[in-house]
């Protein structure tokens, strides 16, 4: 018999680069597993990369087509049984951020269906570890290369909270292309007991001088946020920021919300190009604010919010300049018309899955050519709350 508690001890014990190990050794005495080897998603979200070194085992393997990549994709356990030794493939999921997958070799014969709730548990605490762990090791985060990141690709994803977020109240997804040779996109969630902040920002420029620039406003944001401002006042003093390091010669295009998760009352402050489209029953339409000044252009600038309701159903689909201003071959914007198709045609997805299939669509459309600027989608899913009433 498993103690799972025990198994949560031994992982917080453990020296970070020895999580798989300390799994594998649990999971011998446990169900007599063979071995066990862990893999996390890329940076591109294409393949699924080994952690540590199996026998035999391939260094990638793609998520579209491979076992460990049903049980990524749909979320669920994948188990590949017969004559040879029986593989369990196992999401490995924190707060709806999907990481990568375990799998677990068991003789052949081995009964899954008991053991499963136990493993999932077991993937569920090395989630959370593994979190903790790459403040201390970068095992972790090299694994998810399945090539070199640039400079600036390196400092925008060290910027990103995760890449989805999943609460009662709301389920989200976002993905950013190029993923390894990002600019100045870039976005930023924090959730508390009632409230969730979202911020969708486009630095000017390219390469280095982007990155940095996104990550002074960034971090101003956030810093106004953990000093209990509102929204506007945010705003006010990452402009300030940015304008006092860069007097004009550049700025940052931000879209800024702050969603009520009891009400579905949004505050928004529109400062720039990231713009949003609603599905709200089947029918999508582009959600318009008043455009106020980029941060940073100007010295002062007062910012004013405006306000919206999501209603329980709605899915938000955010998109930065890359997305609806990318051209195709024949020089043809790829608009919101081409954008409210795609969102269209990805109701049924869950909404970590819309942003890559939007981004997909998206370089199909533009053509062989690569995108001139960086491509970023956010889809948020509202849920309400139980006392939300539908309007």
């Amino acid at each position: 018999m498993l103690e799972i508690a025990d198994v949560e001890q031994a992982l917080r014990r453990a020296a970070p680069h020895r999580l798989v190990g300390v799994v594998e050794d649990a999971l011998r005495t446990y169900c007599d597993a063979r071995w066990v080897e862990l893999r996390l998603a890329d940076y591109g979200l294409r393949t699924l990369q080994l952690v540590e070194s199996t026998p035999g085992a391939a260094v990638s393997v793609p998520i579209h087509d491979s076992p460990q990549g049903r049980a990524f994709g749909a979320q669920e356990p994948y188990v590949t049984q017969g004559t040879d030794p029986v593989l369990v493939h196992l999401p490995v999921t924190v707060r709806g951020d999907r990481l990568g997958v375990l799998t677990v070799c068991l003789p052949p014969g081995a009964d899954v269906g008991p053991l499963l709730p136990g493993l999932g548990q077991i993937c569920e605490s090395l989630g959370h570890e593994i979190l903790v762990a790459e403040r201390d090791t970068d095992l972790y985060v090299l694994a998810r290369r399945a090539a070199r990141l640039t400079l600036a690709a390196e400092m925008q994803w060290q910027l990103l909270p995760g890449r989805a977020c999943a609460r009662p109240e709301f389920a989200l997804g976002a993905h950013l292309e190029p993923a390894y040779a990002i600019f100045g996109d870039n976005y930023d969630w924090s959730v508390s007991a009632g409230r969730l902040t979202l911020t969708v920002t486009n630095g000017m420029g390219e390469g280095i001088e982007a990155a940095l620039l996104t990550n002074l406003a960034i971090n101003a944001l956030r810093n106004a946020r953990r000093a209990g401002l509102g929204l506007a006042d945010q705003a006010a003093l990452a402009d300030q920021a940015v304008y006092a390091h860069y007097r004009g010669d550049a700025f940052v295009s931000a879209l800024l919300l702050c969603f009520d998760l009891a009400t579905g009352e949004v505050e928004v402050v529109d400062a720039g190009s990231p713009r949003l489209w609603r599905l709200r029953d089947n029918s999508v339409e582009s959600v318009s604010f008043e455009a106020q000044l980029p941060l940073g252009m100007f010295e002062e600038t007062a910012y004013v919010p405006e306000r919206f309701t999501v209603r329980r159903g709605d899915r938000l689909l955010f998109g930065s300049d890359g997305v609806y201003a990318a051209v195709s071959p024949a020089g043809e914007s790829y608009g919101e018309r081409a954008l409210a198709r795609a969102l269209s045609g990805t109701r049924l997805l869950p909404p970590t899955h819309v942003p890559q299939a939007v981004l997909r669509e998206l370089a199909t459309y533009h053509g062989a050519t690569p995108l001139e600027d960086d491509a970023l989608v956010v889809c948020l899913d509202w849920h309400g709350t139980p006392s939300t009433v539908a309007v």
